[in-house]
């Protein structure tokens, strides 16, 4: 089987903006803003926040939910860490803080 027909094979669900799952994606409510899909595993493997967070991320860059034509993609993959600090150290340059010794 290739990964396309795996893909589409996958439940695909839709989130809310308080990062419950609300039901099948490709349909929404009245009331609903832009949906945000994501297979059903990886949003059940998700906390409600950080689904939350994807929602909110998605909402910013297509604020308007009756939009027609291309879909904007947003990524499904949220920072790990803080942002990153650059430090200058005396006769190194400028160096990432995570690679000083």
């Amino acid at each position: 089987m290739g990964q396309l027909q795996q893909w589409l094979d996958e439940d695909w669900v839709r989130i809310g903006s308080d990062g419950s799952i609300l039901g099948s994606c490709g349909s929404k409510k009245e009331a609903e803003g832009k949906p945000k899909c994501l297979p059903r595993k990886k949003a059940e493997g998700m906390s409600k926040e950080a689904r939350a967070k994807l929602v909110a991320r998605k909402r910013k860059k297509d604020p308007n939910p009756n939009r027609k034509g291309k879909p904007i993609m947003v990524s499904n993959k949220l920072s790990g860490g803080g942002p990153v600090v650059k430090q200058t150290i005396r006769g190194q340059g400028i160096v990432m803080s995570n690679r000083l010794r």
